[in-house]
């Protein structure tokens, strides 16, 4: 004799929670908790989005399989505690206003980057041509509240890129400044009329980074980790992701984390290429 069970198709247990707690499986991904009795008779859940441990386990991959970091110990929940910080644009097809998410290495939201102080006119030209480039850029680095941290601004360059970070209050924190044009870029970091660091660049492509301090010590690292095929092919999204090998001093911690948010604006590649 063969009981039917009295769960509607498509029901199963939380493969991550009580036995007695059901979730809706739509063939691709697990929905959010939710009884079958809660929904109308027949009536099939909407797709939901992609529950938060599959966001997790991607940032997860990106930081351990694509930039090669390995998994370790959380710092303290800022954008300036954690030893990794993932920086993810937010993908658009037309770039008119830039974005980015900033997490920790176990996928957690800290923090936001978000261009200000756009003109109607320099979102037109954003949209028609790539000629935004010449122009100049502010972009504000805020937490995960939503208050700023830094601001940014590359002002109109020709050839050579140069980054200015203050804090909120309008006080220099210091300056990134692009040494050459030809060959593996390179950016000095500058504070207190002193270079306190650079950042370089490890391939003509200027995907991969190292930073280091006055001494030319290794202190962290920028990697440019792949977004996938129809990302890079159709939208403007750029991904990385900082690994700082240790607690920095001021000022060369805030510049460090204003770099790893600015080396594509810096660079603002127009073509986007697979190699």
């Amino acid at each position: 004799m063969t009981t039917q069970s009295n769960t509607p198709a498509g029901w199963y247990p939380d493969p991550h929670g009580a036995a007695q707690t059901l979730r809706y499986w739509d063939g691709a991904q697990w929905t959010e908790h939710t009884n079958p009795a809660q929904q109308p008779t027949g009536q099939v859940p909407q797709q939901q989005a992609a529950p938060q441990q599959s966001a997790d386990a991607k940032v997860q991959r990106q930081v351990q399989q694509q930039a090669g970091v390995a998994a370790g110990g959380t710092g303290g929940g800022t954008l300036f505690t954690e030893p990794v910080l993932v920086v993810n644009q937010k993908a658009k097809l037309i770039e008119v206003t830039n974005e980015y998410k900033v997490m920790d290495q176990n996928g957690r939201e800290i923090g936001s980057v978000t261009e200000v102080g756009q003109s109607a006119l320099k979102k037109i030209l954003r949209f028609v041509s790539s000629w935004d480039q010449f122009l100049t850029h502010k972009l504000e680095i805020r937490d995960a509240h939503g208050q700023p941290q830094l601001l940014l601004t590359r002002p109109a360059k020709i050839f050579k890129s140069r980054v200015i970070v203050t804090r909120p209050d309008g006080s220099l924190v210091g300056e990134i400044v692009q040494q050459n044009m030809i060959g593996k870029i390179n950016f000095a970091m500058n504070a207190n009329g002193q270079q306190v660091g650079a950042i370089k660049a490890e391939n003509w492509r200027a995907w991969n980074f190292a930073i280091v301090d006055h001494a030319d010590n290794e202190v962290a690292r920028i990697t440019k980790t792949w977004e996938g095929l129809a990302k890079t092919l159709f939208t403007t999204a750029d991904n990385y992701v900082l690994q700082v090998h240790y607690q920095l001093p001021e000022p060369l911690l805030s510049l460090v984390v204003a770099t790893a948010l600015t080396v594509d604006t810096a660079l603002k590649q127009d073509s986007r290429g697979l190699g």
